[in-house]
C-alpha cells in the first residue's frame, strides 16, 4: 500500500507540474483551434490515468515517461509543430541556428516528438503488457515496439482525417507535413525506431540484471499449444455447443 501512494503522490507532483506547463503555454497561442485540437488526444491520455492510478499505478519511470512526452507535445501544441521556434532558442545561444549545422531547411520538430513518441511511450506500454497480460520473454519487447508501430499508424490516418474535415489552415497547421508527400512516412518510422531503441535499451537492461533471461527468453518462443486452431477448432466448439444442447434437452 505504501509503494502505492508513493507512486501516487510522484504522479500528483509530475501532474501539478504539467498544468502549470499546460496553463502557461494556453495564453495566446499561435493558432488557437489547433492548439485545441492538438490536446483533445492530451486530455483522453491524462483522464486515463487519473482513472486508473488508484488500481493501477504505474512505476515512477513510466510517468516520467509520459510526462515528458506530453510535455514536448505542449510546446508544439502552443506553436503549432512546424512554427516551433527551437532554431531561434539555439541561435540566441550559440550563435548559430541548429538547422544550419545539418543542412536542415525543415523544421524538425514534429520529428523529435515522433521519435520521442516510440522512445518514451513504448516502456509503460511494456509495463501494462507485463503486469496485465504477464507478456514474458520476446513478446515483451516486440509487443510494445509493435503496439507502437500501430498506434503511430492510426495517428496518422486521423491527422489526415481530421485535415480533410477541417481543411483550410486548421487542417494544414494541424497535419504540419511542411510540403513532404513522405511526412506521414517518416513520423511511422521515426515512432518505430523510436520503441526499438528503447525496447533494445530495456532488453540490455534486463540482460544485465536479469539471471535468467535467456530462459525466459527462449521459453517465451516456445510452442504452448500443438493442436491447430482455425477450423479444427471451430470443429470442437460446435462438438463441445451440441453436447451442451443435449444435455439440456434431457434436464428439460
Amino acid at each position: 500500500m505504501s509503494i502505492k501512494l508513493g507512486h501516487r503522490r510522484y504522479a500528483l507532483i509530475l501532474g501539478v507540474l504539467f498544468f502549470i506547463e499546460a496553463l502557461v503555454l494556453a495564453i495566446a497561442p499561435h493558432n488557437r483551434q489547433d492548439w485545441a485540437l492538438e490536446n483533445a488526444l492530451a486530455v483522453l491520455c491524462l483522464l486515463f490515468l487519473a482513472l486508473t492510478i488508484k488500481r493501477f499505478p504505474l512505476s515512477r519511470i513510466s510517468y516520467s515517461l509520459i510526462f515528458i512526452f506530453l510535455c514536448l507535445h505542449e510546446i508544439g501544441a502552443h506553436y503549432t509543430y512546424s512554427e516551433v521556434p527551437y532554431d531561434a532558442w539555439f541561435e540566441s545561444l550559440f550563435g548559430r541556428s541548429f538547422n544550419s549545422l545539418w543542412g536542415w531547411e525543415r523544421n524538425h520538430f514534429d520529428r523529435l516528438v515522433h521519435f520521442s513518441y516510440g522512445f518514451l511511450l513504448a516502456y509503460p506500454i511494456r509495463e501494462l503488457f507485463h503486469r496485465v497480460a504477464s507478456v514474458r520473454g520476446f513478446w515483451g519487447y516486440f509487443l510494445p515496439l509493435d503496439i507502437a508501430m500501430s498506434t503511430s499508424m492510426l495517428f496518422e490516418l486521423f491527422e489526415w482525417a481530421a485535415a480533410e474535415i477541417f481543411g483550410g489552415e486548421l487542417g494544414e497547421a494541424y497535419l504540419g507535413s511542411q510540403g513532404d508527400i513522405w511526412d506521414a512516412h517518416k513520423d511511422m518510422g521515426l515512432a518505430s525506431v523510436g520503441a526499438l531503441v528503447a525496447m533494445l535499451v530495456t532488453a540490455g537492461i534486463n540482460i544485465y540484471l536479469q539471471r535468467d533471461f535467456a530462459e525466459e527468453f527462449r521459453a517465451s518462443l516456445k510452442v504452448k499449444d500443438g493442436v491447430p486452431l482455425g477450423e479444427d477448432e471451430m470443429r470442437r466448439l460446435w462438438k463441445v455447443k451440441k453436447e451442451q444442447k443435449k444435455q439440456k434437452g434431457k434436464h428439460d
